[in-house]
C-alpha cells in the first residue's frame, strides 16, 4: 500500500495549476462571447478528458488509501470546476449549432470548424426540422414557397437561413501589442496600436482574425 508521501508525489498534478485548464477557459469565455461558432478546439478537449479520467483515477485511489479527506476535496474541487468548463464548453457550441444549424452545413468552411460529433448533430437537427416543416406547413404553400431555405424558389439566396451577426459589438482584450486594421478589407487603411492587457468594445468581425489566433480573448 502506498503511503501518504507517495501519493503524495509528483505523479499526479492539481488540475488547476495545468496550462491547458486556463486555455479551456479561454475557449469557454471566447465560445460564450463569439456571435458565431469557433473553430473546434479538438486537441485541448481530448487532453482534458484524459486529465480528468486521470484525476478521477488519483482521487478514487487516494479515497482508498486513506489520505486526508481535507485534501482530496481540494482536488475534487479542481475536478469538478474542470468537468464544468469542458460541459459548458460543449454545451454552448450545441446551442450555437441549433441556431446555425443550416448555415453551418452550407460550406466546408462553416463546416470545418465543427468536430465530426457535431458535424453529425447538426445534419440529424437539419433533417428532423425540414421533414418537420415539410409535413406541417410547406407541402400546405404554393409550389414557390415549399423550400425550407429560401422564401420562394426566385430567392438568389438562402434568405431563410439564420446567420450569425458578424457586425455585433463585442468586449474584449489585448493579449499582445500589435497592429489591428479598423476596417473591413476595401473600406479604409486605418489602423490602431492594441496594447497588451487593455480592453476594447468593437465589431466581432474586425477582431475576429485576431480572437482565432490568440491575439486578443472575449470578455
Amino acid at each position: 500500500m502506498a503511503s501518504s508521501s507517495d501519493m503524495g508525489s509528483a505523479d499526479f498534478e492539481s488540475l488547476s495549476s495545468t496550462s491547458d485548464v486556463e486555455l479551456l477557459k479561454r475557449a469557454w469565455r471566447n465560445e460564450k462571447a463569439a456571435p458565431e461558432i469557433l473553430p473546434y478546439e479538438g486537441d485541448l478537449v481530448e487532453r482534458a478528458k484524459g486529465q480528468i479520467e486521470l484525476v478521477e483515477e488519483n482521487i478514487e485511489a487516494y479515497v482508498e488509501n486513506g489520505i486526508d479527506p481535507l485534501v482530496v476535496s481540494l482536488y475534487q474541487m479542481d475536478l469538478d470546476r474542470t468537468q464544468f468548463l469542458l460541459r459548458s464548453y460543449l454545451r454552448v457550441r450545441l446551442l450555437k449549432i441549433e441556431k446555425f444549424m443550416f448555415h453551418s452545413l452550407k460550406s466546408e468552411e462553416a463546416e470545418s470548424r465543427l468536430s465530426e460529433q457535431e458535424i453529425v448533430f447538426a445534419r440529424r437537427c437539419a433533417d428532423d426540422l425540414a421533414k418537420h416543416f415539410e409535413e406541417s406547413v410547406l407541402r400546405k404553400l404554393p409550389e414557390n414557397y415549399q423550400s425550407v431555405l429560401k422564401q420562394s424558389l426566385i430567392s438568389e439566396v438562402d434568405d431563410m437561413v439564420p446567420e450569425p451577426h458578424l457586425d455585433t459589438f463585442v468586449a474584449c482584450r489585448s493579449k499582445s501589442h500589435f497592429t489591428l486594421n479598423l476596417y473591413e478589407e476595401g473600406e479604409s487603411t486605418q489602423t490602431e496600436e492594441m496594447y497588451r492587457g487593455d480592453l476594447y468594445f468593437i465589431r466581432y468581425k474586425i477582431v475576429k482574425g485576431a480572437i482565432e489566433s490568440g491575439k486578443m480573448d472575449l470578455i
